[in-house]
């Protein structure tokens, strides 16, 4: 694992218009990389980072990375690092989730990053950048009440480890984050279901600066156990 230093460097945040996302897209710029900010709700996304390039869509859409990297390349000439906070969660009990919300939190937290992966990847190699992609404690450890989201933080997870395997002669970094509950207003926009009672979370600037923090050490992953 390299160490990435975000001065210079033009970087892409998924989910730049969620509370996380907005986070680590003006933490990353105030130490001095380029933004392209992704995200579903344009308008939000502009409010971000004055001037910064947009990309609109939704993650589930095998498109987005491929417009992410035209706009990135056409307007800054390169892509250097891509970081993945986009994401939905749903609550309750398994056989009291509908299917359609299963399938929609797989397709957002696992397909999606996947189908990302596969079209910013090559990019990603010409510069030697990295990937990083949000996970959860879930994924370390699931809890009831969560089935169906914990499945797809343990799938991302996964995904993350092989590929930093699969990666390593790309010189392309992959990096796995498993922060604990972070206070992003998550919990109250659920797919379905109420969620469990949650101890305080951390603050979400808290964990953007964590992240930032790895990425510039040259940090292979991000433990639940490593926020503190």
């Amino acid at each position: 694992m390299s160490a990435h230093p975000l001065s210079g460097a033009v970087v892409a945040v998924v989910g730049a218009s969620g509370v996380l996302g907005s986070h680590l897209a003006r933490g990353a710029a105030a130490r001095g990389a380029t933004v392209v900010l992704v995200g579903r709700d344009g308008q939000r996304l502009r409010a971000v980072l004055d001037g910064a390039e947009v990309v609109v869509g939704e993650l589930a859409d095998a498109t987005l990375g491929e417009r992410l990297v035209e706009t990135a390349t056409r307007a800054h000439g390169r892509l250097d690092g891509v970081v993945n906070a986009a994401g939905v969660a749903a609550f309750g009990a398994l056989v009291d989730t509908p299917d359609a919300v299963v399938e929609e939190l797989f397709l957002t937290n696992v397909v999606g990053p996947l189908f990302l992966a596969r079209r910013v990847v090559p990019t990603l190699a010409e510069t030697r950048g990295f990937l990083v992609n949000l996970s959860a404690v879930l994924a370390e450890q699931p809890m009831a009440g969560m089935t169906a989201y914990s499945a797809t933080k343990a799938a991302l997870t996964a995904a993350d480890r092989a590929l930093v395997k699969e990666l390593r002669r790309t010189g392309v970094d992959v990096i796995d984050v498993r922060p604990p509950h972070t206070e992003t207003g998550l919990v109250g926009r659920g797919l379905s279901g109420e969620a469990p009672r949650l101890p305080q979370g951390l603050e979400p600037s808290v964990v953007a600066e964590a992240v930032l923090d790895a990425l510039e050490a040259g940090s292979r992953e991000l433990a639940s156990t490593d926020f503190g």
